[in-house]
């Protein structure tokens, strides 16, 4: 071979080596380290690939989250984000079975009710070091899911719980404005309450099959006052702030004034009695507010904050469900992943998501822009602002079947075939077993 032949040979051969991203050896030189595992998977210049799994999209504007996703990418250049949507239902089941396989997306939608399990599994990369290493500043957040000090989720909105007063059954009663306090809505609940007209002042769904009750329409009468069902990271079922609300709820019960059916009632079928004028208040979600108005067009009704104990003067606790979100512990990418919870925390960014949405920011800096142009939602934001988000199953371990069995036991105190101290003491029981 000559030596041109040779030469170019040896040029081809080098050329190959360095696309390759091996460097050639010297005669007589140690070999190369291999390359990192990370560094192979996304070498230099080539974009990340971020895997979202949630059920905000299909719950959104057609498009909306997508073109959210893109303003993202337009700002991190070497970053992509690839959504995986589903029904909510759907979505649950693939981030349970992926946490458990260790196979989760980099970044997940998460429900509070979920993180307290995906923590002991080990499956939820601690926030509090990701937002140490970026040096972000916390300040803004408007609450942060944690577990044993650490945060493992941030709501990124929230829909809150306020109560829904009936105006036209208001004004009837001769009640001049919504109540405030729990002898002022025990007042309207009286005046509300019309058997012959078949209304009654308040409805408590208490199903067991779909125990939710207990957290947005019961404990959020302790929470309202300032109130714990807690006590450093167990439970405390049997402190004064819940006996007296669990007491005040028997007083209504025992009145007559909360609507029939209520321990087989579920959720849909209490929004139902309020849509059609048989209840005169109840404890609901603002996701809520558009469906009744659009069940019920000539419906008046307002919104304010759950009523608090008549001598509490402190801020109200006010309960919320949210889109939560949290970073896989087998992502690859956890820096990547940050920027994008961290996009999506930024004010702006919220700003649009929870006006999209219609829900409450996870930001305090950030305001949705229907409260300046809606009464109701605008009187729903002047509660958010004034209170504090409140939700203690949130993180809980088994958090709905907590709920269920507290309603086994609240059941029994209503109907007056157990007393208040056997309740609270059977139902402190049965939780701890969970701690």
């Amino acid at each position: 071979m000559s030596k041109r032949a040779i030469s170019l040979f040896l040029a081809v051969v080098m050329l190959a080596a360095i696309v390759a991203g091996c460097a050639p050896v010297a005669p007589g030189a140690a070999p190369a380290a291999a390359p990192a595992a990370d560094a192979a998977a996304a070498p230099a210049g080539e974009p990340v690939t971020l895997q979202f799994t949630q059920w905000w999209a299909p719950e959104l504007p057609e498009g909306a989250f997508r073109a959210l996703m893109d303003e993202f990418e337009a700002q991190n250049p070497g970053i992509k984000v690839e959504l995986v949507s589903g029904p909510y239902s759907t979505t649950k089941e693939q981030v349970v079975a992926g946490a458990a396989a260790g196979t989760m997306s980099d970044v997940v939608g998460l429900d509070g009710a979920w993180v307290s399990d995906f923590v002991k599994q080990g499956a939820l990369a601690s926030l509090t070091d990701l937002m140490t290493q970026a040096s972000y500043d916390d300040s803004g957040l408007a609450a942060q899911i944690q577990l044993d000090g650490a945060t493992y989720m941030i709501p990124v909105v929230n829909f809150v719980y306020p109560v829904f007063t009936n105006l036209d059954l208001l004004a009837k009663a001769g009640i001049a404005s919504p109540p405030t306090t729990r002898t002022e809505f025990a007042d309207a609940a009286a005046k509300l309450t019309d058997e012959a007209n078949n209304v009654s002042g308040w409805v408590l769904p208490l199903s067991l099959e779909q125990p939710n009750g207990i957290q947005n329409d019961v404990m959020s009468w302790v929470w309202a006052s300032g109130g714990s069902m807690m006590k450093d990271g167990k439970p405390d079922l049997t402190n004064d702030g819940v006996r007296s609300a669990m007491e005040f709820i028997k007083g209504l019960y025992d009145a007559g004034y909360v609507a029939p059916g209520a321990f087989t009632m579920k959720e849909q079928d209490k929004v139902e009695e309020f849509v059609n004028g048989r209840v005169g208040m109840m404890v609901d979600s603002l996701a809520h507010i558009n469906m009744i108005r659009e069940r019920n067009p000539d419906l008046k009704f307002a919104i304010t904050a759950l009523p608090a104990a008549d001598d509490y003067t402190g801020k109200r606790g006010l309960p919320y469900a949210s889109w939560g979100i949290g970073v896989a512990a087998n992502s690859a990418h956890p820096a990547e992943a940050w920027k994008l919870v961290e996009f999506l925390m930024s004010p702006e960014v919220n700003t649009k998501l929870s006006s999209i949405a219609n829900a409450f920011p996870g930001n305090v800096n950030s305001t949705p822009d229907f409260v300046q142009t809606d009464e109701l939602f605008a009187a729903a934001f002047d509660v958010f602002k004034a209170g504090y988000l409140a939700n203690e199953f949130t993180g809980l371990p088994v958090a709905e079947e907590l709920m269920r069995t507290f309603d086994e036991q609240f059941q029994p105190y209503l109907d007056g075939s157990q007393s208040l101290d056997d309740t609270l003491n059977k139902a402190q029981e049965s939780w701890s077993e969970n701690f």
